[in-house]
Order: C-alpha cells, then sequence, then structure tokens
C-alpha cells in the first residue's frame, strides 16, 4: 500500500470515528441540549437534508476543476463549522444552520469521495480501493458509536457537548491529514465536451436510479429495523444496537473477502446478486412476524447476515462501476451525479419505513420490490454500459 493510500484510509477512519460519535445522536442533542421540542427538532434538521440535494452537481464540477482533494478537505472544513454551529446553538435558527452546514459537508464529501479514491489508487481496477475504504469506514464508525455509547453512560449535557467538539476535531484532523499526506495531480482544465453532460448519458441515468433502488434498502435498514424490533416486535431494546454491531463487524472485515469470492462475476452480475440477497432478507424479515416466542433474537441475527452478505457484494461493486464508466473528462461531475442514487434513498427511508403504521408487512414488500426491480434492470443495463467497466475484475 503506498504512502497516499494509507494516509487517506487513516483521514477516512478519523473521519468516521467522529461521525459514529454524533451522527445517530442529532435528534436527540437538539431536543436534550439545545431544548427544541421533537416536533421543531425533526423539521429543521431535516431542512439540511433537503438542502444537501442541491449539492452534488456543484461538488462535480469543483472536482473537475480544482481536484477531488481540495473539494474533500472543503468538505470537512465545512462539516466542522457545521458542528460549532450545533455546540453553540441556542434556538430553532442556529440549529437549521448547524443542519444545513454539515449537510452540506456531508454531500460535498460523498459527491466527491469515490474521485479522491480513484485518484490515488491509479491506473488500477477500483473494486479493492473501495472495498477497503468501506471497511475502515464501517469500522470506525462502529468504533465511534462504541466510544459514544460509553462516553454518555451517566453524563448529561456536558456528554453531549463533548461528543460534538470531538467530531469537529474528527474533521479538521482529517482535513490536516489529506491536505498534507495525500498527494494527487491537479486536474488540466480543458473544454467541457458534449459527452460529459450526465443528463445526456441515459445508460448512466440509469444505473443511478437501479443503485438507488439499492441503496434504499441500505437506509431501510438503518432506520427501519429499530422501528420493526422495538415498535411491532415488542423485541428488546438492547437488539437494534447488537444488529447494528453485528453488520459493523461484518463490513470492516469482509470487504476484501467478498470481492474475492466474486471476482469472476462481472461487477453487474455482482451488484444483481446483492439486489437479490436483499430481496432475501426482506422476505426472511416478514417471516419473524409468525415465529414463535423467543426465537426473534437469533433469527433476527442470521437475517442479518443475509443483509451483509447484499452489501458487501453490491457495494464496492457499485462504485467501480460508477467509476469505470465514466468519462475520463467529466469523473467528478458523474461520480457526483451517482451521489443522487444513495442521498434520494436517504430521504425516502423515513418515509417508507412511516408505512409501518399502515400495516406491518407493507415496508418489506415495497424495499423487497425495490430490490427485484434493480436487479432485473442491472441485467438489461448490462449491455448499454462501457464494456471493460462491467468486465470482471482483473486484480
Amino acid at each position: 500500500m503506498t504512502g497516499g493510500r494509507a494516509a487517506l484510509l487513516c483521514a477516512l477512519g478519523v473521519d468516521n470515528f467522529g461521525s459514529g460519535l454524533f451522527l445517530p445522536l442529532v435528534l436527540v442533542y437538539v431536543t436534550r441540549v439545545v431544548d427544541l421540542p421533537l416536533a421543531v427538532a425533526g423539521p429543521a434538521v431535516t431542512a439540511g437534508t433537503l438542502v444537501g440535494l442541491l449539492v452534488p452537481p456543484v461538488a462535480g464540477r469543483l472536482v473537475d476543476r480544482v481536484g477531488p482533494r481540495s473539494v474533500v478537505v472543503g468538505a470537512q472544513l465545512v462539516q466542522a463549522a457545521g458542528l460549532v454551529c450545533y455546540l453553540f446553538a441556542g434556538g430553532f435558527g442556529m440549529v437549521v444552520l448547524a443542519a444545513v452546514l454539515l449537510t452540506t459537508g456531508q454531500q460535498l464529501f460523498y459527491s466527491s469521495l469515490y474521485a479522491l479514491i480513484a485518484h490515488v489508487a491509479g491506473d488500477v481496477p477500483k473494486d479493492r480501493p473501495f472495498a477497503e475504504a468501506g471497511m475502515v469506514r464501517a469500522g470506525a464508525f462502529g468504533l465511534g458509536g462504541v466510544a459514544a455509547a460509553v462516553l454518555l453512560t451517566g453524563i448529561d449535557q456536558d456528554g453531549y457537548r463533548i461528543v460534538v467538539a470531538a467530531d469537529a476535531v474528527s474533521f479538521g484532523i482529517a482535513a490536516v491529514i489529506l491536505a498534507m499526506f495525500v498527494r494527487t495531480v491537479p486536474p488540466r482544465c480543458t473544454r467541457r465536451p458534449a459527452s460529459a453532460r450526465v443528463c445526456r448519458n441515459r445508460p448512466y441515468l440509469a444505473l443511478i436510479a437501479f443503485s438507488g433502488l439499492f441503496g434504499l434498502s441500505l437506509d431501510f435498514f438503518l432506520v427501519g429495523t429499530p422501528v420493526f424490533v422495538l415498535e411491532q416486535l415488542r423485541g428488546p431494546v438492547w437488539l437494534p444496537g447488537a444488529i447494528l454491531a453485528l453488520l459493523t463487524v461484518l463490513t470492516s472485515v469482509g470487504g476484501t473477502y467478498a470481492l474475492r469470492l466474486t471476482r469472476y462475476l462481472t461487477r453487474i452480475a455482482a451488484m444483481r446478486l446483492g439486489s437479490a440477497l436483499f430481496a432475501a432478507w426482506c422476505v426472511v424479515s416478514l417471516g419473524a412476524l409468525v415465529l414463535p416466542s423467543g426465537w426473534e433474537v437469533p433469527y433476527l441475527l442470521a437475517a442479518t447476515l443475509v443483509f451483509a452478505a447484499g452489501d458487501l457484494v453490491f457495494g464496492p461493486r457499485s462504485g467501480a462501476l460508477a467509476e469505470a464508466a465514466a468519462p475520463p473528462e467529466a469523473k467528478g461531475r458523474y461520480l457526483a451525479a451517482f451521489q443522487y442514487a444513495f442521498t434520494v434513498a436517504q430521504v425516502l427511508a423515513p418515509a417508507i419505513v412511516a408505512l409501518f403504521s399502515v400495516a406491518v408487512w407493507l415496508p418489506w414488500v415495497l424495499v423487497g420490490i425495490c430490490a427485484c426491480l434493480a436487479a432485473a434492470g442491472l441485467g438489461r443495463l448490462a449491455p448499454r454500459l462501457p464494456a471493460h467497466a462491467v468486465a470482471p475484475i482483473q486484480s
């Protein structure tokens, strides 16, 4: 591993450790420390998410103009500024500003991260670099969550403020590591050809759409699992945390192993397999509704293994395919546009979870259908994408 790649992975670890400290606690912080009612705190934080939808096109242009490292470093600093605003927030307006800054920074980060990883990896297939980055980020995020749980035990508002400050510092440290130890070549400014316009590349737009159908499962898992376990099944309060911990362990150690197991599959075939596993996870999870009392814990932990397998198979391949299918002169724009697959899914997931109030089976059926549509659509899309992008990895 080169020094640049090691430094990048170190920066991503620091970044995600800080995110694991605070991101799951945003609403809790706003209600307990800032003292806003939940009915006010929710819309305030949601406003930041909606503003984030405007960021990827801007991020893509910046990546192609100044390079991905500069954009990622800027994203870290914008997120740190958002956390400082949270630290000193005293009412609705400051919370909205904090949420806008934090989400804007997050979208800048995710819209330029794939481009930076690809740039640092060099002229090699990007499946393994993306898998390694995913493993480091998952492990660090999980450790951050554990650290937050330990820090907040028996501590009230001061503990929450320490968590926010630590997250802000982590972004600053990550930015310094990237600026000092990750070297990139500035992009050459060339006139953008018509082929660089994502909106005219229908196969790539279809790839974004089908990846979004898959991404919905990811966000539904994170948002919907606690609701399903605690509200619908009346399971133990510790079970959602145990499920998330199991997923974190699997995704932090299994990325490169899953890549080796599926190395003979084309990227599209691997992504279709991942989508099929997500559909299977929905079916298996529905089975928990008819289990005898006392079987929920081992059953849902086993179902998490199915979900983790789908995530490990699909994740690195989707990013690698998106990178390989993008025109060289517009990697930044294309990879930023690809981020919409997951941004839109993040916005839609809470609405899907809300359908538990209509029928306990309805969200599972909808998410499972989306996963099946992704698998079917990707199969038809394969011949329309560049052959070199779809081909099995060579190393």
